[in-house]
């Protein structure tokens, strides 16, 4: 299902003109930014993944993306750290269910200790809530996942927003698209001393 005008309808609420920068963790092939950054002209869209996946992604930017986008960067979670820029909003899409919960943990470290005050972070993908799956369709990805990866698969949405608030961000938004995945936005809060 594509869902980049569900994400899009979701992002012109988030993003603000004011807003310069995006990074996105865990590009994939680029769809999402060569869809979405067009519409935001105003934001340096930076796409980031594994090294493996950038060749790809770099020609299908070039090939169909606006000039805001930048080059992809590698970035491993669990290996790199964000790159040292400041960012207004942070965009991952589908990538909590493919990590370890430990990497999903040091990623949202990693946000807490970069973003500034008011910054974004807009977390789609599938989730649990209240250990309940959404759908058998997800109840489905869960256990492919897990066959390849048993330490992959569908995360608690309680897990991921308990993390979050302890990394310094309230969840501001919490939204269902018609593919039963969620949009998650998060602000961050002002550093306490």
């Amino acid at each position: 299902m594509n869902n980049n005008q569900e994400i899009l309808d979701i992002l012109e609420q988030v993003i603000t003109r004011d807003d310069r920068r995006l990074l996105e963790v865990g590009s994939g092939s680029g769809e999402h930014a060569v869809f979405l950054a067009k519409h935001f002209p105003q934001v340096e869209w930076y796409p980031t993944d594994v090294s493996a996946k950038l060749k790809s992604m770099a020609t299908l930017i070039q090939e169909k993306g606006s000039k805001n986008i930048q080059k992809p960067a590698r970035m491993e979670v669990g290996k790199d750290e964000l790159p040292k820029l400041k960012f207004d909003v942070i965009f991952t899409a589908d990538t909590f269910h493919e990590l370890h919960w430990k990497e999903c943990k040091s990623l949202i470290k990693q946000f807490g200790g970069r973003l500034r005050e008011d910054s974004r972070v807009v977390i789609y993908g599938p989730f649990k809530y209240g250990g309940n799956f959404p759908s058998p369709d997800i109840e489905a990805l869960d256990a492919s996942l897990k066959a390849n990866d048993p330490s992959s698969g569908i995360r608690s949405f309680e897990d991921v927003n308990n993390a979050m608030i302890k990394n310094g961000f309230e969840l501001i938004m919490d939204t269902a698209l018609a593919d039963r995945k969620q949009i998650l936005v998060y602000k961050r809060l002002k550093f306490r001393g």
